[in-house]
């Protein structure tokens, strides 16, 4: 999926103390290895919940891969990972239709146009807007085979747990349970926290646990729990660990968010924002959605 040079030109920084890519993106002596590294953790993930031998997992991989197009880096992001993992799971296990859940704040721009034309990956992406990398609006639906399975939800700061947990129970649910993944990947970036740097969103781990629950629940009734998880974003170390504890804490049955409850209290007036331009753009593809009553 990435090009032959552009895979060298990642290679060829292995050793070297300092390479600069992009203005954002550096490479150490290490970062070659821990790239291709990151890729192949999530894809030993993928073939083990594949398999049947573990239902879930989460591959706490970095570097970050859902801003790696198909010839630069970006982002902080090398290599694809979640993209990668997702033809995988096509072209190598032999499934016919993947979801791939991005609930990074930056939009993950590489996944999308990794997958714009292709109608066996639905991408769904909430995320801030306008924000870097500048992509991802509501009208941005793919093209040609693809179109209409690319979802970008993009919203201003100052969505919180109630609002993100509401959009996936609204949007995202009908259109998942009508595509019937085989699959589905998380690009779980935990940047949209009220306390990180890079955002200017209000969650907290209760909302990245409560995605969770509802992204598993999903996965019951499509592709028997069928759910894996890879890191991206999340830039508060201390708020970063316990996010993901709570993710990890649902997916291994400990706790149980109860996304009803949340969902009912968020703002109307944001859910309303996001759901009517979604709906007005998308519901010629999906007729399971349903515009604000």
């Amino acid at each position: 999926m990435h090009s032959p040079e552009y895979f060298e030109k990642i290679a060829a920084t292995a050793g070297k103390p300092l390479c600069a890519l992009t203005p954002d993106t550096h490479t150490s002596a290490g970062s070659y290895n821990a790239a291709i590294r990151a890729v192949g953790g999530v894809f030993e993930a993928v073939a083990a919940v594949d398999s049947g031998k573990i239902k879930n997992a989460f591959a706490l991989v970095r570097p970050p891969g859902h801003h790696a197009e198909k010839s630069r880096a970006l982002g902080f992001c090398l290599f694809n990972n979640v993209a990668l993992a997702a033809m995988f799971a096509l072209e190598s296990l032999g499934l016919k239709r993947v979801l791939v859940v991005d609930w990074d704040v930056h939009h993950g721009n590489g996944t999308q146009h990794f997958f714009e034309d292709d109608d066996r990956v639905l991408f769904f992406s909430v995320h801030q807007y306008p924000h870097f990398p500048g992509t991802g609006y509501f009208t941005e639906i793919g093209r040609g085979r693809g179109e209409g399975y690319t979802m970008n939800i993009a919203i201003p700061g100052g969505y919180g747990d109630a609002e993100f947990a509401a959009l996936f129970e609204r949007l995202l649910r009908p259109v998942a349970l009508a595509y019937a993944p085989e699959l589905i990947l998380v690009s779980a970036g935990f940047d949209p926290h009220a306390l990180d740097p890079m955002g200017r969103m209000k969650m907290t781990p209760v909302g990245f646990a409560c995605l969770t629950r509802s992204l598993m629940d999903i996965a019951d009734q499509c592709c028997g729990g069928k759910l894996v998880m890879a890191l991206e974003g999340g830039y508060h170390l201390k708020t970063l660990g316990g996010s993901v504890k709570a993710v990890l804490n649902e997916l291994a049955g400990i706790s149980s968010c109860a996304v009803s409850h949340l969902v009912k209290r968020a703002n109307r007036k944001k859910l309303d924002y996001a759901v009517s331009r979604c709906v007005h753009v998308h519901q010629r593809f999906w007729k399971c959605l349903q515009a604000p009553g």
